[in-house]
């Protein structure tokens, strides 16, 4: 998938998300999943990193439901194992519904990418203090529940693309 990377960015924020649970990847640290369904390592390794709290399940379980910076989030990157379910019809300047040019977001879980077929879309993420030229070449990732809005600049067409978890095998 396309990541704006954050040379795109004005400026950098800090996107806080809720650890729902642990695991561990292949060599044995403790990688935090969180509510956004990205996946984020909490090793302890002292002096740098002191996590103490990691190497126990108690201390693990007293940790869920906290709050984690998500750096992945920050940089509008999605998680990769999503799958896209659903798309708009193609808007225009003429056709952006009202609700897409004032503040919005989408539902816990949900997320998006903006594609541009003609033309540009401002992309403003208040909370990020990001304001992001959307364009053929430059998609935008919309973040579960966090408010964003788009605004035409000149002619565009674009739809929205929604993402959630791969549906199960059958």
């Amino acid at each position: 998938m396309h990541e704006i990377s954050i040379d795109q960015r004005q400026a950098v924020s800090v996107m806080q998300r809720t650890i729902v649970d642990f695991t561990q990847d292949g060599q044995g640290d403790w990688v935090a999943q969180l509510d956004c369904g990205h996946l984020q390592h909490v090793r302890h390794a002292p002096p740098f990193t002191n996590r103490d709290w990691v190497t126990t399940l108690a201390g693990r379980a007293e940790k869920l439901g906290s709050q984690l910076n998500c750096v992945r989030c920050d940089r509008f990157e999605m998680p990769e194992q999503l799958a896209p379910y659903k798309r708009t019809r193609v808007f225009s300047e003429d056709t952006i519904p009202a609700g897409l040019r004032r503040e919005h977001s989408t539902r816990r879980g949900v997320w998006a990418k903006i594609v541009v077929l003609e033309g540009s879309l401002r992309y403003t993420v208040e909370a990020l203090n990001a304001q992001l030229d959307l364009s053929s070449d430059v998609p935008g990732v919309v973040i579960p529940e966090v408010l964003h809005q788009v605004a035409p600049q000149g002619t565009v067409r674009f739809y929205v693309e929604f993402y959630g978890p791969p549906a199960p095998a059958t």
